[in-house]
């Protein structure tokens, strides 16, 4: 397992850290502005989605490799929903912030 600290690139690494957290206001700075995201191939609602998945249920990430320069994660994600899944995340920056991420079942 790679501990949040130790990811490569600092936008998504910010991101991991304000999930496990659960820190709306720090996963809200590492967005860019109108920032999207797709959940299985489809596009969702960001605000929606996060709430849902991430921060009312208590959303956790734990990162087991990333390549792509650290934009490209496959981690135990797990929220009191859905229990306990292995997902790929996918990201894209853009000045120091994530403009869209994917994620899915790996």
């Amino acid at each position: 397992m790679i501990r949040p600290e130790q990811l490569t690139d600092p936008a998504v690494r910010a991101f991991v850290v304000a999930v496990n957290a659960g820190d709306r206001d720090a996963f809200q700075a590492a967005l860019a502005p109108g920032a999207t995201m797709s959940d299985d191939g489809s596009d969702r609602d960001l605000t929606d989605w996060t709430e849902r998945e991430i921060f009312s249920s208590g959303g956790h990430m734990d990162v087991e490799t990333e390549s792509d320069g650290g934009r490209a994660l496959v981690a135990n994600y797990r929220n009191d929903t859905w229990g306990s899944m292995r997902t790929a995340w996918r990201f894209t920056v853009a000045d120091g912030r994530i403009s869209h991420f994917e994620t899915g079942q790996a």
